[in-house]
C-alpha cells in the first residue's frame, strides 16, 4: 500500500476506487498482524486513501469508491473486538469488514464537508457477481465439494463479473453522485442496473465511525491531512 502510494501521490489524482477484498476466509493474520477480512477489506482501504489524500485533493471534483457488500447486514462492528480476535466466525467478520467500509464512507464525507473540499467520498456494491470470490474460502480449507457447490451456485444466481463492476463505475464518474451515497444493483439489490442502495442504519452512526477511524489511525499509522474549511 505505502508503496503503491509512492508512486502516485506526487501528481493528481482524479479516482481512488478501493476494492480489493477477500471473503469468508478461515481465521488468518496479514503480514502486519491484522485478521486477513478486516485488515485487506477496509485498513489497506484507510491507509491508501489516507496516504493518497493530497495528491486527490489537488484534482478538482475527484472522487474516492469504496466497495462495501449488501452483506454488510450481517454484523455490525463490536469497536472492543475489531479484528474478531475473541471470537472469530467468518462470515461475521466478512460483514463487519462491510460495515466498516461503509462506515468509513461516512466519516470521510462529514471530513470533506467539514474541510470545504470537493473530494466526493461514496461507496458502492457489486450485488452477486460471478467472481472467483465466493470460492477462495473453501479453496483455502481444501473443501472441494464445497467449492464446486459454491461455483455452481454463483453461476446459476449471480450476474456476470462485468454488470457487478458497473456500481462501482457508476459511483466513480457519474453526475450527481453525493457525499455518502451508496450505489448497487437496482433489483433487490442483487442485479441490474446501478441505482441507489439501501443500507444498514448502523452504517450511518456518527459515534461508532469516529471510533473506527480512531482505531484506523493507530493501528495504520497513517493520519489524513485535511485544510480547515
Amino acid at each position: 500500500v505505502r508503496e503503491f502510494a509512492a508512486w502516485h501521490v506526487r501528481r493528481p489524482v482524479d479516482v481512488l476506487l478501493d476494492n480489493a477484498g477477500v471473503m469468508a476466509l478461515p481465521y488468518g493474520r496479514t503480514v502486519d498482524g491484522f485478521e486477513r477480512q478486516f485488515g485487506v477489506n477496509h485498513l489497506g482501504h484507510f491507509a491508501l486513501t489516507g496516504l493518497l489524500l493530497p495528491a486527490l485533493l489537488r484534482a478538482p471534483g475527484s472522487r474516492v469508491v469504496t466497495v462495501s457488500s449488501i452483506l454488510h447486514v450481517l454484523g455490525n462492528l463490536d469497536p472492543r473486538d475489531l479484528d474478531s480476535a475473541r471470537h472469530y466466525r467468518r462470515w461475521l467478520a466478512y460483514g463487519r469488514s462491510k460495515t466498516a467500509n461503509l462506515l468509513f464512507t461516512h466519516e470521510l464525507a462529514r471530513r470533506l464537508d467539514a474541510a470545504g473540499a470537493d473530494t466526493v467520498a461514496a461507496a458502492a456494491h457489486p450485488g452477486y457477481a460471478r467472481t472467483n470470490l465466493h470460492t477462495a474460502g473453501t479453496r483455502l480449507e481444501g473443501r472441494k465439494a464445497a467449492e464446486r457447490l459454491a461455483t455452481l451456485r454463483t453461476r446459476l444466481v449471480g450476474q456476470p463479473a462485468e454488470a457487478g463492476a458497473l456500481p462501482s463505475l457508476y459511483a466513480a464518474t457519474a453526475p450527481g453522485v453525493g457525499q455518502d451515497s451508496f450505489t448497487g444493483p437496482r433489483f433487490l439489490m442483487w442485479r441490474g442496473a446501478p441505482g441507489p442502495s439501501w443500507r444498514a442504519p448502523w452504517t450511518r452512526d456518527d459515534e461508532t465511525a469516529r471510533r473506527l477511524w480512531a482505531a484506523s489511525e493507530e493501528l495504520t499509522g497513517v493520519r489524513y491531512e485535511l485544510p480547515e474549511a
